[in-house]
């Protein structure tokens, strides 16, 4: 049994890297705009508004968290909401106007011109992603987006960094070195 376990975890690692060694020079591109976007955002005072469903909900608030508390560096906190943190605001807003929309109206709330709204979803179709990212743009925010290889399925982000894979699980493992590369890039530049 124990053996077994053993071999799919190397099995498992082993496609993570071949995944790892796949990625280009466009999702590479799309890293480095996406920081410069966050780090010019916090600059100006602005803050980061990070949503998704699942899997991407946690990873979104791990997100925001790293920078309102901290994640390697003693420094000041950072502005960044995870809008999938407040249950209830997400059923309250669920139940008056729909799934589709629980993003959406907290963009309305909480979103201003200089703001930089993240949408995390491993499939890129998730239609309340798409309808906050739409939201966010229409309200002057600059929108990103990680996606899994076939990106978004609407353009509704001004960049969108996809990972070359349809399994979910692997899509979320390359998120989640994405977003704490970012914090870790975020801090060194703000604070050096």
């Amino acid at each position: 049994m124990i053996a077994a376990v053993m071999s799919s975890l190397k099995v498992h690692i082993s496609d993570l890297q071949g995944l790892l060694r796949r990625l280009d020079d466009r999702f590479y591109s799309a890293y480095e705009d996406t920081l410069s976007n966050i780090v010019g955002a916090m600059k100006s005072g602005s803050k980061i508004l990070v949503f998704g469903n699942g899997g991407s909900s946690a990873d979104a608030s791990h997100f925001a968290a790293e920078f309102v508390g901290r994640f390697m560096k003693e420094r000041s906190a950072l502005p960044a909401i995870s809008l999938t943190a407040e249950s209830a605001a997400l059923t309250a807003i669920a139940n008056d106007y729909g799934y589709d929309r629980v993003f959406v109206r907290q963009i309305e709330a909480y979103g201003r011109p200089g703001d930089v709204a993240i949408g995390i979803t491993t499939s890129g179709k998730s239609a309340n992603v798409i309808a906050g990212l739409k939201a966010a743009r229409a309200r002057g925010l600059a929108t990103m987006a990680l996606a899994g290889q076939r990106g978004l399925a609407e353009p509704a982000a001004d960049i969108v960094i996809s990972v070359p894979s349809d399994r979910t699980f692997e899509v979320q493992e390359v998120h989640k070195i994405v977003l704490h590369s970012l914090c870790a890039d975020v801090e060194t530049t703000l604070f050096p």
